[in-house]
């Protein structure tokens, strides 16, 4: 990667679906500024993943932001509220934290903005997900209008894209692009309520989203849970 080629900013949660965003970044000639958010969530272990992810990828530079939500609350990620385990039901559940995209991109924005970057990539997924608003087209295009309003550089005619690679892509076709690019799957993290050991609870909507995705691509899953996922 040449020092002239353009700088992208990636979220990288930890998560499988950040790890191949960021890798898609990669594969398409950008160099990488990867850009965690430590938000004193429950599942700490996934900041731990980030670096690993960060590392691989070749990032040139990974910042762990800390931006305690918890005095927030309102989310089973970042208040006393149990993790459902009950399988995946419809509507928006007790783990989406609020407005936590809208926070992270803007986070991202500014990073990108001083660094000169004019691309932000995220693993958002509209199709196998858990129901959260910040996950569809519309909120993409949204925030994309609102950092060319909100900043100098689109003020001044150098509008920023929000890169969402994965938005159409089943949990199955993102197991499968990750394994066609060649990265070590079991580096990523998506458990919101490990398990001692550090292991995949196995029972939460994340742990069950992910599980379904290697089997429907019929590729080995090297996830560790504590206990096998259902659907």
């Amino acid at each position: 990667m040449t020092s002239t080629a353009p700088l992208a900013v990636a979220l990288v949660s930890g998560g499988l679906d950040s790890m191949i965003s960021a890798a898609l970044a990669r594969a398409a000639g950008y160099r990488l500024l990867a850009l965690s958010v430590d938000y004193n969530q429950r599942h700490q272990v996934e900041l731990a993943a980030a670096a690993r992810i960060a590392r691989a990828l070749g990032a040139e530079r990974h910042i762990v932001l800390p931006l305690d939500l918890s005095a927030f609350g309102g989310s089973a990620l970042t208040a006393d509220i149990a993790v459902p385990k009950d399988g995946v039901q419809p509507g928006i559940p007790v783990t989406y934290v609020p407005a936590r995209n809208t926070i992270f991109l803007s986070l991202a924005l500014g990073w990108a903005e001083a660094a000169g970057a004019r691309d932000l990539f995220i693993g958002v997924n509209a199709l196998d997900y858990s129901g959260y608003p910040d996950c569809r087209p519309e909120f993409i295009a949204g925030f994309e209008r609102l950092a060319e309003l909100a900043t100098k550089a689109g003020v001044e005619g150098e509008p920023f894209k929000i890169q969402a690679p994965l938005q159409h892509m089943t949990k199955a076709d993102i197991v499968r692009e990750g394994t066609r690019l060649g990265l070590d799957l079991g580096m990523s993290w998506s458990c919101y309520d490990p398990a001692p050991g550090d292991l995949h609870c196995g029972a939460c909507d994340s742990c069950r989203l992910r599980s379904k995705g290697f089997a429907d691509a019929g590729i080995a899953d090297p996830t560790a849970y504590a206990v096998s996922p259902q659907g």
